[in-house]
């Protein structure tokens, strides 16, 4: 069966059925889903949540689907600690879409008046938010000049029935395209597909170079081709398996004040005046289920953190063949940790130097390591920077690296009368490996690695006897 959402959810169903659960009753749009959701991850949980009833829409939603890496391991049909490597390893390897005249996505086609967007749950986030966003959608465009297909993911405010806002930031392939043909005096053609296999979702925020890309991408990490089918009333080609798609225009003159919002950061940022999206289709399938990420939160960082780790990985692989693995911490998304099996010093600049070419606005501190060092074990990073990081000669300091401005706080300065002017921004390069061969430092102290690696755990623990300790 191809991939797509609903396949998807009945994995998690089948492999992890603890990860997802259901919710009955009807639950308001209007901050009611994010605050259960909320609710379980103080208590440090985060399963896939599936509401059946929405007040005000007969569609069902899930949210919290991509919320944790042992699920997107899943999607990607490998564990947590080979999902970056294998994540690289398949952007080298695009796999073509496959263009199909019938879709699930046309079973229901409404045009004009009748595609109104208060038919879909989309859910109010958090309590600042100045409506309710479509955050889950992957817009796709076209660029004027080369013709190829593009596709993000971009904040959506609802402004009305028939009108979304966008917001694209500075280096965002999407806002080149709307500001290319807006020097052109066209509008921008524009459609939103809601609802896919997680791996459709990573593709598209990959980092790529060039323009384009997206669904070739997509088609390496689901190990399939993308179907896409012709668009209804705009020039676009849509994945055919989606759930929902959203069409319209992007007039080049026309704006209006968007957000506030809270973002990934977790902060409410980059408010004012963006693009309008004039709605003029929506098309489904007819038990559409509408998918939402929670953002500001687990799953916003999630799903934007492996997508960078697999894109640097690649990127750092071509300039230092010795790297073993790349963590973008979820919970610190402006870090980058790099393990390498370094045979010069100059290879952890390089190492550095990639990944900031790959992720240029967000990234803030970059730490290498050696190839001992578990990344995702933070533990482990912060000891290898205590005990291998001299700072008089292992730090670099590159002053104004991107900016200004962004979704980051630091890159705007606060005045006392409110307002914030953006400013150029700095990072920080910490070198936290052994000096390469041939000077050796001391062997660390633990277990024969080999013996670790026999021991095993099942049936060998059992319930303690407390007669064995009696006085």
């Amino acid at each position: 069966m191809a991939k797509d959402l609903r396949s998807f959810i009945k994995q998690i169903a089948t492999v992890m059925p603890d990860q997802i659960r259901m919710i009955t009753d009807v639950v308001d749009a209007k901050f009611g889903i994010t605050c259960i959701a909320e609710k379980l991850g103080q208590e440090g949980k985060f399963p896939a949540l599936f509401f059946k009833r929405v007040k005000g829409s007969s569609l069902p939603l899930v949210i919290n689907l991509t919320a944790s890496y042992e699920r997107l391991a899943l999607a990607l049909d490998t564990s947590v600690n080979e999902m970056v490597r294998s994540y690289g390893q398949r952007q080298g390897n695009p796999v073509p879409p496959q263009i199909v005249t019938e879709g699930p996505v046309k079973e229901v086609v409404l045009k004009d008046e009748e595609a109104k967007l208060s038919l879909l749950p989309i859910p109010y986030h958090n309590e600042l938010d100045a409506g309710p966003y479509i955050t889950g959608g992957i817009l796709i465009c076209k660029d004027p000049e080369t013709g190829s297909h593009n596709a993000g993911i971009y904040r959506h405010q609802v402004h009305n029935d028939h009108q979304l806002g966008v917001y694209f930031q500075g280096t965002h392939d999407g806002g080149y395209i709307y500001r290319r043909n807006s020097e052109m005096k066209s509008p921008t053609e524009v459609a939103i597909a809601i609802g896919h296999y997680p791996t459709f979702m990573l593709g598209a925020v990959s980092r790529l170079l060039g323009m384009g890309g997206e669904f070739g991408e997509a088609g390496a990490l689901l190990g399939e081709p993308v179907e896409l089918i012709k668009a209804e009333t705009v020039d676009l080609l849509v994945p055919a398996r989606a759930e929902i798609v959203i069409e319209g225009t992007i007039s080049p003159d026309e704006s209006r004040f968007e957000g506030p919002f809270g973002e990934w950061p977790g902060y409410y940022v980059a408010e004012g005046e963006k693009p309008v999206i004039q709605v003029k289709a929506i098309t489904m399938r007819k038990d559409a289920i509408y998918y939402d990420v929670f953002a500001a939160n687990q799953e916003h960082l999630v799903l934007g953190s492996l997508p960078r780790m697999g894109s640097i990985y690649r990127r750092v692989k071509e300039v230092v063949p010795g790297v073993v693995n790349v963590n973008v911490p979820a919970h610190a998304r402006t870090h980058c940790y790099i393990s390498i099996k370094k045979l010069r010093d100059a290879e952890v600049k390089r190492a550095a130097f990639a990944a900031l070419q790959t992720e240029p606005d967000n990234l803030r501190v970059i730490v290498v390591v050696d190839d001992d060092i578990n990344v995702f074990n933070e533990p482990e990073v912060t000891w290898a920077i205590g005990t291998r990081f001299r700072p008089e000669k292992d730090l670099l300091v590159i002053p104004d690296w991107s900016g200004p401005g962004g979704l980051i706080p630091s890159g705007w300065e606060s005045h006392p009368d409110g307002k914030r002017t953006p400013v150029m921004v700095s990072v920080m390069v910490i070198d936290a490996t052994q000096p390469a061969p041939p000077l050796h430092y001391p062997p660390r102290a633990r277990p024969p690695k080999k013996q670790v690696s026999e021991v095993q755990i099942d049936g060998l623990l059992h319930p303690f006897d407390p007669s064995l300790v009696e006085s």
